[in-house]
Formats: structure tokens, sequence, C-alpha cells
């Protein structure tokens, strides 16, 4: 069952796959840092207000602001 959601919808500890990004923008920036469609992501942890989310995608943590991650549409691993 593929369950396509944004990267902000997910949960702190919750894993999926990045499938695409909404935006260009976003998507070349994290293209530079090596993060790609087919990547795993994790959802670290969500900063007290809500704003930024850290999460962990090719070996490293990466924040996030919370518009951006809305930009990038994932599906969730069970």
């Amino acid at each position: 069952m593929e369950k396509n959601i944004k990267l902000s919808d997910l949960k702190p500890g919750q894993s999926a796959v990045i499938k695409k990004f909404n935006s260009t923008e976003i998507f070349l920036k994290l293209m530079e840092m090596g993060c790609l469609p087919g990547e795993k992501v994790v959802l670290e942890q969500i900063a007290p207000l809500g704003d930024p989310v850290s999460i962990s995608v090719a070996g490293y943590t990466l924040s996030l602001r919370l518009n951006e991650a809305e930009e990038i549409i994932v599906e969730l691993i069970y």
C-alpha cells in the first residue's frame, strides 16, 4: 500500500522514502546536499514551536524549515 504524504506530516521517529519535490527551489537545495528521490529519511525531532524540523538523511542530520518540509512528498515505511 502506497501512502504519499508531506514530510512535514511525519511524527518523530517515523521513516519514509522521498518520492518527489513540489518546489524546484527546494529540489535544487536538497540535491546539492545529496538528498534525492529514493533516499530514506527519518524525522528525528520537531522544534518546540513546530519549526524547524530535524531529519536524518544520507548519513547526516539536516534541519529544514516547516515550509520546506511541506514541499517534500514522501512514502511512509512501515
